[in-house]
């Protein structure tokens, strides 16, 4: 299964674009998103906009300047940038203009003026492990001052299979990192080789925030998710300026690098450029995908639940007061089987402001999201055949998609 897309132990997937994809051919069976192929191109199905949106039970604590309907997607395409990547796990962008995608192998490629380029900005794939299907490159930040220090980070599952949380430094050619930079940040032991989770984020706070799934198997069978005192199933907040290479912000809830936890495997977490808020796509085990959120400004501590709770539903059940359940959810027959989480839209389409943009990963379903006074409304949107790894966002707010076969779509309106 793909390393966004476990519901079970990693395993080895095909070759992509060895199969063809068909919608039918989508299993329920939880760990079998690699039987889901993938093709070259992504073939754009609408959802009508008629359907009824869901509104979950969780009121919001704060209302988004957004919009408060969603607009007629039959209108807006995800277009085709660059194909021909290695099973692409991620899209950053610098602040330059140009967009880094990190390949699983362990490579870094940039994008610029909608060109691939040949040589690639980093390549560490001599120290990357990705020989099970959920290891390899996994995350990657820029330091929020990149364009004068040239720092940035990346999350890797090393040749051991463990995570590794490293610093890097730009070369004096600005296409080309020195691979010789590596600084270790953090170390994570990791007893199973899924459910590696992987994603860095720099938040509002000037923080670095780092998404760690519950060390793998299947059930968290080591109850690492709602253990304060080991750095599994959690998010992590590091302060990677004050003193090499971080130390613990002193609002840390639990006096070391824990900021939030309860979790399973959180594919792609992203703060809303516009309002701060934070939203965290948990993978599911045996039934339901979700979306966690946290408004800005929101203190440390929260228990998302996991493994008493799965989604907003019992899994082994008990478990304290005060846990939070998601703000959305879907469950693997009505939409698929991993869930990979995405950004809210803050580019040039108006109409979209606002809207968090999520996918399924085995189906190739995309939903909208919209925070609004009367509730969370959640619709489905599109409809691709491809495998959607991760999404990303440029400077200036808009919306990327990432195929496991290669490709790199950007969100946009049709042309007349």
């Amino acid at each position: 299964m793909f390393i966004a897309a476990c519901n079970g132990q990693g395993t080895s997937s095909p070759p992509p674009g060895s199969i063809t994809p068909t919608a039918d051919s989508v299993t329920e069976t939880p760990g079998s998103p690699t039987d889901i192929p993938v093709t070259e191109t992504a073939t754009l199905n609408p959802i009508p906009p008629s359907e009824t949106p869901t509104s979950s039970p969780v009121s919001p604590t704060e209302t988004p300047t957004s919009t408060t309907t969603f607009p007629d997607p039959n209108a807006y395409a995800w277009q085709v940038i660059v194909q021909g990547l290695q099973r692409p796990v991620d899209l950053q962008p610098d602040g330059s203009g140009r967009l880094f995608v990190l390949e699983k192998v362990g490579r870094i490629r940039i994008i610029e003026n909608d060109q691939l380029l040949e040589t690639p900005f980093l390549d560490i794939s001599d120290r990357v492990g990705s020989t099970s299907n959920e290891q390899g490159l996994l995350g990657l930040a820029f330091h929020p001052q990149y364009q004068e220090n040239g720092r940035f980070f990346v999350n890797y599952t090393d040749k051991n299979g463990d995570t590794v949380i490293a610093r890097f430094q730009v070369s004096n050619d600005p296409n080309v990192a020195d691979p010789t930079s590596e600084v270790l940040v953090l170390g994570i032991d990791q007893p199973f080789p899924n459910h590696n989770g992987g994603v860095l984020t720099f938040g509002p706070d000037g923080y670095l925030y780092a998404g760690m799934g519950d060390g793998g198997s299947q059930g968290d069978p080591n109850g690492n998710a709602q253990n304060t005192g080991v750095l599994l199933g959690k998010i992590l907040r590091l302060d990677v300026n004050s003193a090499e290479p971080y130390t613990v912000p002193a609002d840390n809830p639990f006096g070391n690098e824990i900021w939030a936890y309860g979790l399973r495997n959180p594919w792609r977490l992203s703060f809303d450029k516009s309002t701060g808020d934070l939203h965290i796509a948990d993978v599911g085990g045996s039934l339901w995908e979700e979306i966690d959120y946290l408004p800005a400004g929101s203190p440390g501590g929260t228990n998302f639940g996991w493994d008493h709770r799965e989604g907003a539903h019992d899994f082994e059940g008990g478990g304290p007061a005060g846990m939070v359940d998601p703000v959305a959810e879907y469950s693997h027959p009505e939409g698929g089987c991993s869930v990979t989480g995405g950004y809210v839209y803050r580019g040039s389409l108006s109409e979209w402001n606002g809207i968090y943009l999520f996918g399924d990963y085995c189906t190739g379903l995309i939903w909208g999201l919209i925070n609004s006074e009367s509730g969370w409304q959640k619709q489905m949107l599109f409809d691709l055949d491809v495998n959607i790894t991760s999404f990303g966002q440029d400077t200036s707010g808009e919306v990327y998609l990432i195929s496991d076969d290669g490709g790199v779509f950007r969100f946009a309106r049709k042309s007349q």
